[in-house]
């Protein structure tokens, strides 16, 4: 008696998946349609045999147990006669599945609808506290008419009289162990087992038709461009009467004229006189929060940056908001005139900055210091 593991290829303790695996691989190397040598046949009966033997928990823990299939332990194997013979496994490995068993009965017309996308700018505010954003979009709903039985209204599906509703029908196949019986979608109703004979009018026989319809989305704070907020059952419906896909809203933030957001901070400048900035005053910004004081310290520099806290974007995934980060910038006056350049000269005369031909040449400030630090070497 051949050994079933050794006709296979496999060792004893090989799972059922393997099993099957190694057998479609042989099954396709050795199958008499494919491969012509003198003892192919053979070989593809004996490796069906032991197949339909090992597949078989059953038959296996015989088989293991005594050393041959029929449960004796005299070491006769008995003879092969093709009965019991694995048909839907042989199928699936050169008929992609289409023949043996029962099969799967009649497939639904109803599907699940896809999923949809689509973009919905927002400005910065928005983005900073949220909002609620009503939309209009053109996607597929289910039938009013028919409300998706794809059917004229008072009609329904018939039985398909070729299948009998069962959605497949039985065909012959001669192979190398005789005739066999498979199973073929039916061309009449294409494998649903009914036929729409009265479609309707609306939808076409599809269950569902284009429309446009408004639904309105909750925005939460702390979105920024790119973030996608998904909607469930908010897609396109299915066909006949199927369950709608998701809505997937992707956001995009318009640019802000007065900020500028870097993650949760938010970014804006403020123009300070000159003369305020070395005096020093109390200003105003605009912010998304409304009007905040800004104090301006005397002798502020260009440049310099104040921060107001928690004024930013809110986090999106936390609590708590980012900072408003105002970058302070110093008007010089471009353009004087005569009287107040003559007291920016007396400005500088009191700074003991003296120019020459409009050029700097002493400064009581920085020319001083870099003198005395050279002095002092």
């Amino acid at each position: 008696m051949s050994n079933h593991y050794d006709a296979l290829g496999v060792s004893r303790d090989a799972t059922a998946e393997e099993i099957k695996k190694a057998y479609r691989k042989l099954a396709r190397k050795l199958h008499p349609d494919v491969n012509d040598a003198a003892d192919s046949q053979d070989r593809f009966k004996a490796v069906t045999h032991a197949y339909e033997v090992l597949s078989d928990p059953s038959k296996r823990r015989v088989y293991d147990t005594t050393g041959n299939e029929n449960g004796n332990s005299n070491g006769g194997g008995g003879n092969y006669d093709g009965q019991g013979f694995a048909f839907q496994d042989i199928f699936e490995t050169f008929f992609g599945g289409a023949g043996g068993g029962q099969g799967n009965g009649p497939a639904s017309r109803t599907r699940r609808g896809q999923d949809a996308l689509i973009t919905v700018r927002i400005e910065l505010n928005e983005a900073v506290f949220g909002v609620n954003k009503k939309l209009e979009i053109d996607t597929a709903v289910t039938c009013p008419t028919c409300e998706g039985t794809c059917c004229r209204p008072g009609t329904s599906p018939v039985t398909c009289d070729v299948c009998h509703g069962h959605g497949q029908i039985q065909r012959p196949m001669r192979s190398i162990l005789g005739n066999v019986m498979t199973l073929a979608t039916c061309n009449s109703c294409q494998g649903f087992g009914t036929r729409i004979e009265d479609p309707c009018n609306e939808c076409m026989g599809e269950g569902r038709v284009r429309s446009r319809r408004t639904l309105t989305i909750k925005v939460p704070a702390g979105v920024g461009t790119g973030t996608r907020i998904q909607l469930a059952g908010q897609g396109e419906a299915g066909p006949a009467g199927g369950p709608a896909g998701d809505l997937y809203v992707e956001m995009k933030v318009n640019n802000d004229p007065a900020f500028l957001r870097e993650g949760d901070d938010l970014h804006a400048t403020l123009s300070v006189p000159m003369t305020a900035a070395a005096l020093g005053t109390e200003l105003t910004l605009e912010t998304f929060d409304g009007e905040q004081p800004i104090t301006i310290k005397p002798g502020t520099q260009a440049g310099e940056i104040i921060t107001l806290r928690n004024l930013g974007v809110t986090h999106l995934r936390g609590y708590g908001r980012g900072d408003l980060k105002v970058h302070i910038h110093v008007e010089t006056p471009t353009k004087p005139d005569a009287a107040q350049e003559e007291l920016l000269k007396q400005l500088a005369a009191l700074r003991g900055e003296t120019f020459t031909a409009g050029k700097l040449v002493s400064s009581g400030g920085m020319f001083a210091k870099l003198r005395d630090k050279l002095g002092n070497l």
